[in-house]
């Protein structure tokens, strides 16, 4: 499922997820404390995912005095090293017996040229690579905890460039708007990937657990346009809306089913692009 979220002002619906388990990276503002703080509302487990964690511990406070509910916890992560993600991954395999949601929401934004720590560049690095590791670390407890979602949040500036493959890491040269471009339509082209392979393991799960399915969605919202509780909402439909089984890959807007760019539902340069991300972070991922 692909979703591009921008306003549906408030998503309507008294769903409730008591007993799932949701990690959301960058939990601890913008669009991921707002998502964070209504599936909360709905009675899920909160797992915050963030670098900072003094300005998560305020947002979890937040949280708990808006929302009531104490099942809502902490973990340090960093996406912009490897080591952190691995880190963060090893404790909630440890820790945690279901993931049922995964958020892939946190990024960065047009920031002056930099590295992360394993040298890639620090927008594709921690907007898609760092969850691309993510995902591949958490991707066996997501499966057992099926029926599971995956959402990734991009944005509407996966339209802006295109992908260069040549120079993904814009060492050649470098311009901050099209650097982050080019790590929303990764995320784009990633989850289309990945919703493609997970084709083959639903219907494995399909044949021994009936009615058990992981979807995958690309939530993308219009930056600069809309508060951080509208801009939310489309996370939070993706979430937690009943029903979606059958648009597992699919793009959302508005809380609808949209269309995607023509460079982002190209399978060819999604696939080359999921062997280089691969390759880069050292992962055998077929």
């Amino acid at each position: 499922m692909y979703c591009r979220g921008v306003c549906c002002n408030h998503w309507s619906s008294e769903e409730r997820l008591d007993g799932k388990t949701v990690v959301i990276t960058g939990a601890n503002t913008g669009i991921g404390k707002e998502t964070a703080k209504d599936l909360a509302r709905r009675g899920a487990r909160i797992i915050m995912a963030c670098r900072d964690l003094e300005r998560a511990e305020e947002a979890r406070t937040d949280i708990l005095e808006d929302t009531g509910n104490e099942d809502v916890v902490i973990r340090k992560l960093d996406l912009s090293d490897t080591k952190s993600i691995r880190a963060f991954a090893e404790v909630v395999i440890k820790e945690e017996k279901q993931v049922n949601i995964l958020i892939n929401n946190a990024g960065i934004m047009m920031c002056p040229y930099s590295k992360t720590v394993d040298g890639f560049e620090m927008q594709l690095g921690v907007n898609h690579l760092g969850h691309v590791l993510l995902t591949y670390l958490l991707l066996d407890l997501i499966k057992r905890s099926a029926p599971a979602r995956i959402v990734v949040v991009a944005s509407v500036a996966h339209t802006w460039t295109g992908l260069r493959l040549d120079d993904i890491n814009s060492e050649k040269s470098y311009d901050a708007m099209k650097a982050y471009g080019q790590s929303k339509l990764a995320n784009v082209l990633f989850a289309r990937s990945l919703a493609k392979r997970l084709q083959g393991v639903v219907q494995s799960d399909l044949w021994r657990h009936q009615h058990q399915c992981i979807q995958v969605a690309v939530k993308i919202f219009k930056v600069f346009t809309k508060t951080t509780v509208e801009g939310a909402q489309t996370t939070i439909y993706c979430a937690a809306e009943p029903g979606l089984e059958s648009l597992s890959g699919g793009y959302f807007s508005d809380c609808a089913p949209a269309r995607c760019s023509r460079t982002a539902s190209d399978d060819d340069l999604a696939q080359k692009l999921w062997e280089v991300s691969c390759n880069m972070l050292g992962i055998t991922w077929q």
